[in-house]
């Protein structure tokens, strides 16, 4: 069969794990690699949307739902542990969960530091730096045996600085994070790849989506195509833009 025209990944048949992977840039890589004949588990916090993400998404012989908040390591260990019993292995792993606290969003409030407020911080520091070392401690000793890889979704934001955003320098945290994890993982076979997106049309943007975005697919296919790496090749950094986005 010609894997060109049923759309079949050239390494087809890994396990994936995606947190945060009922919408948006997670949701849209899982419908991508199970399209390729991948087994796919994805995480969500929210019981209800991941129910309808798993009846929209079919393949239920090669699909997992499990409500895991990114944040709670019990929750995380226990999502990479059922992933592992219920498909037998893990080929790879992605720190996709991450939010923005909704004062990023409001008028004048760029400068977040000054303008926004501290109740709203927590969950989003949480979620989008702890998130990933958490999924990290969890996956390892399994990408281990698997000779896999580490996906962790940072941005555009992780490489250029905003003035007094929280948000951007938790993503300049996990584009640190993702060259120390390389230094360590690399020496036990493991592959660690960080993917920057810019401006996505995604709920993201609290509804106040930027006219230059780009559809979450390319990031998926960005992601895809860290994984078909060949066996040896460790792709670390990919940073994606749509045209016309200056920064």
């Amino acid at each position: 069969m010609n894997t060109s025209d049923s759309g079949a990944s050239p390494v087809a048949g890994k396990t994936v794990l995606i947190t945060g992977g009922t919408s948006g840039i997670g949701a849209v890589t899982a419908r991508l690699l199970l399209m390729r004949g991948h087994r796919v588990a994805v995480t969500g916090r929210d019981p209800g949307r991941l129910k309808t993400f798993l009846d929209d998404v079919g393949h239920p012989d090669r699909v997992l739902g499990l409500v895991a908040d990114a944040s709670d390591w019990d929750s995380t260990n226990t999502a990479v542990t059922s992933t592992v019993e219920r498909f037998g292995s893990l080929d790879a792993a992605i720190a996709n969960a991450g939010i923005a606290s909704a004062d990023h969003f409001r008028t004048g409030s760029d400068g977040v530091i000054d303008g926004g407020d501290p109740e709203l911080w927590a969950p989003m520091v949480l979620t989008n730096v702890l998130g990933p070392a958490l999924l990290a401690k969890a996956a390892l000793p399994h990408l281990e045996q698997s000779g896999g890889r580490l996906v962790l979704i940072g941005s555009v934001a992780g490489i250029k600085n905003s003035p007094g955003n929280l948000y951007s320098a938790t993503k300049w945290a996990v584009v640190g994070f993702a060259e120390n994890l390389r230094l360590h993982a690399t020496a036990r076979g493991i592959g660690v790849t960080v993917v920057n997106p810019g401006m996505i049309d995604t709920a993201f943007w609290y509804g106040q989506v930027p006219p230059i975005a780009m559809r979450p697919d390319s990031v998926a296919e960005a992601i895809g195509f860290a994984l078909d790496q060949p066996a040896g090749v460790d792709l670390n950094t990919v940073t994606i833009r749509p045209i016309g986005q200056p920064v």
